[in-house]
């Protein structure tokens, strides 16, 4: 008789079925009506993939309002008017001509992989990941890493991708014309805190001291020690 092994916990499938039972039923005719009229969310949200930021939390936003776009160290790739396969390209485009959203969050965040790898050593394999840290390079210092070398690159991050978009014809006119707000933030995990990058003050502000949620266009970033961050 062949031996028998305990079958384990299969998590995933119990968080489905407590989604289906318990989740579900309260909010059913919300996911009925995002089915019946569409989807018609006000705020792309470009993120880090770390699993330790959570857009609903910081947000307090519920199904059908934030359109996500996540990746790693939450970059945005340049606008080239090329036809290549690009995810993050093709989000921005259906969120701002299809979905028609007023709102655009870049959220980088502390503690970030992808800032930490822009200074070190990334594994050979790893090829489209050191082709895709290219676009953070631009936000790195001349300088060994250190946690604060790591916070500045991290929010300087942040604001390259601002710029980024801002060179998709799409976004730009629409800023322009006062039809997106662009917004740039830094979430502080150990704090609980998000910092947003403030025009006026062309600096990152605490959200509980700040005036704003931070808007665009955004001219060259200069910090307190007069380094700009792009030529």
């Amino acid at each position: 008789m062949p031996e028998s092994y305990p079958i384990a916990e299969d998590e995933l499938l119990q968080c489905l079925q407590r989604f289906h039972s318990e989740y579900f039923p309260l909010h059913q005719q919300r996911f009925q009506d995002l089915v019946a009229q569409g989807q018609r969310p006000k705020t792309l949200f470009i993120g880090c993939s770390d699993s330790r930021l959570v857009p609903y939390l910081l947000t307090g936003t519920g199904p059908g309002e934030l359109f996500m776009v996540r990746n790693v160290g939450a970059f945005v790739p340049p606008y080239d008017g090329s036809h290549g396969h690009h995810g993050t390209a093709a989000a921005i485009e259906f969120a701002v001509l299809s979905l028609e959203v007023s709102r655009i969050i870049v959220c980088g965040h502390s503690h970030c992989g992808a800032i930490k790898a822009l200074y070190g050593e990334v594994p050979t394999e790893a090829q489209n990941l050191h082709r895709w840290l290219d676009l953070g390079r631009g936000a790195a210092l001349p300088v060994q890493p250190c946690p604060e070398a790591l916070r500045r690159t991290e929010q300087r991050a942040v604001v390259l991708q601002l710029e980024r978009l801002m060179d998709y014809p799409m976004v730009r006119q629409r800023v322009t014309d006062g039809r997106i707000s662009l917004h740039g933030w830094h979430y502080v995990i150990e704090e609980g805190e998000v910092h947003v990058f403030d025009v006026q003050e062309r600096g990152f502000v605490a959200a509980s001291r700040a005036q704003c949620s931070g808007t665009g266009p955004y001219p060259p970033y200069v910090e307190h020690d007069g380094q700009v961050l792009l030529d």
